[in-house]
């Protein structure tokens, strides 16, 4: 009931009527309290220039997709393939990373483990960094660095797929996990930002933002995700209705 309130009140509804943009005669002033409080804030952030910021931000993303997709297209291409493949064999999709690439790890695998877009049996893939007492266990005994290789150790098996993601390149504990996906016979790909780091340099597949801003780049790692979730689903349904 409070959030309904509140709701109504920053619409400006009476909650006695249904009609926008009628004030409400009954608000307490408690509520009026915390109006004059929300435009007090307000008032400490220039809207102009915080609006200038959204909309150069917005077009630096767009731009960057673009040349991401003039770039790294025939590279996605194949990566979705190389996942397909491997599906196909029987084989299982390892995806890790640090931070915000962890998360995109754990995204990426949901939408294999439950759908994308379209209803097809569930495909098997695992993010690596969700298990925080395999993580932490290995962390406190071997050492961060081994968080990912450790794992893939336990649980890669020739053609599955390990893919990496790191928006420098040059995270230690991606670049061992996929350093010993290659002594197991897995494929890999690799998610990384910048000049590619290490990480382009010791995977079957790199896809590499051509970027120096973070942010820029784990926006493009996850519209890159989505991308290789849509092209495998789709394939393997058609497939499977051939």
């Amino acid at each position: 009931m409070w959030l309904r309130s509140k709701w109504l009140l920053l619409q400006g509804v009476d909650q006695g009527s249904s009609s926008p943009g009628q004030s409400s005669p009954g608000l307490t002033s408690s509520y009026k309290l915390n109006l004059r409080e929300h435009e007090k804030v307000i008032e400490f952030m220039n809207s102009e220039t915080a609006l200038k910021h959204v909309e150069s931000s917005l077009r630096e993303g767009a731009d960057l997709r673009l040349k991401v997709a003039h770039e790294c297209g025939p590279a996605i291409v194949q990566a979705a393939g190389l996942m397909l493949q491997s599906l196909y064999s029987g084989g299982k999709l390892l995806f890790f990373g640090n931070g915000g690439s962890a998360a995109d790890a754990q995204h990426l695998a949901a939408e294999f483990v439950g759908r994308f877009v379209k209803e097809r049996r569930g495909l098997p893939a695992v993010a690596l960094t969700t298990d925080s007492s395999i993580v932490t266990a290995v962390g406190n005994d071997y050492g961060f660095e081994r968080i990912f290789s450790r794992q893939i150790e336990a649980l890669g098996n020739p053609g599955d797929v390990a893919i990496g993601i790191s928006s420098t390149g040059n995270s230690p504990n991606v670049i061992a996990g996929i350093k010993q996906a290659v002594q197991q016979n897995l494929k890999t790909i690799g998610l990384s930002g910048r000049d590619g780091g290490a990480l382009a340099s010791c995977v079957d597949i790199a896809l590499v933002v051509r970027c120096p801003n973070t942010a820029r780049v784990q926006e493009c790692h996850i519209a890159i995700g989505h991308l290789l979730c849509e092209l495998t689903e789709n394939a393997w349904l058609e497939k499977q209705h051939a």
